[in-house]
């Protein structure tokens, strides 16, 4: 398996390295956005772990560059900006996971397995189409594609895992809580509005322009998706 980190400090990166290395993987390194750019785009990776703060192109801008070039490489960013500013900055921008520095490495080596389980073949090398439905919504996971009947819904990054995570959820209703810790792995902030607006926008995409509407709030509760 072949990951590229993308880390503009040089100890980190040899930290990174080994230790990758160590667990059985390849890894490539880049100290800058603009090399980081051109490494992704003439060799395959698995996963992408990615700063954010990086010479000539930062992680954000390079992050939308290789997700409109490879949508399905999974991108992990490893950054000291922890804010939900940030990390919504980072998953707006297409990221896949976030992880502040500092971290554990064995929390990086799980999240890595996470996000390549997907893309991996079935013993007989080919790859197992998954696809979610409720009602005449469906998600498939491999493409990265939503529908509802034949319009095709465009999503970011992070309005599709949140969407994923209500349909994996289908008929069971779930908190703001839930959503937070487990789209967006973040401490949970009462004083936040995060999901809300994510709900809100994901809700006018799915549901705006149809009849029968699948993403519902339960007041008090939080939300569920079920066919009315």
């Amino acid at each position: 398996m072949n990951i590229l980190v993308v880390e503009d400090e040089q100890k980190v990166a040899a930290f990174l390295k080994d230790g990758l290395e160590n667990q059985g993987y390849n890894v490539d390194v880049a100290f800058d956005g603009y090399t980081g750019e051109k490494v992704a785009a003439n060799k395959k990776f698995d996963v992408i772990l990615l700063d954010v703060v990086l010479p000539v192109v930062n992680g954000i801008d390079l992050c939308r560059k290789i997700k409109a070039l490879s949508p399905e490489i999974p991108i992990l960013m490893l950054t000291a900006l922890g804010t939900t500013d940030d990390k919504l900055a980072g998953f707006d921008s297409g990221a896949d996971d976030y992880l502040v520095k500092p971290f554990e490495f064995k929390e990086l080596v799980a999240r890595i397995k996470v996000l390549t389980k997907r893309s991996r073949p079935s013993d007989h090398g080919n790859f197992v189409p998954t696809i979610l439905q409720v009602g005449d919504l469906k998600l498939d996971l491999d493409r990265k594609v939503a529908l509802r009947g034949d319009k095709v819904i465009s999503l970011t990054a992070k309005e599709f895992s949140l969407l994923e995570y209500l349909m994996r959820n289908k008929g069971k209703v779930v908190s703001r809580n839930d959503i937070s810790q487990n789209v967006w792995d973040l401490n949970f902030d009462t004083g936040t509005n995060v999901v809300e607006v994510y709900v809100n926008i994901l809700r006018k995409k799915v549901d705006k322009d149809f009849t029968s509407k699948l993403i519902q709030t339960r007041i008090g509760l939080g939300y569920v998706i079920q066919e009315s």
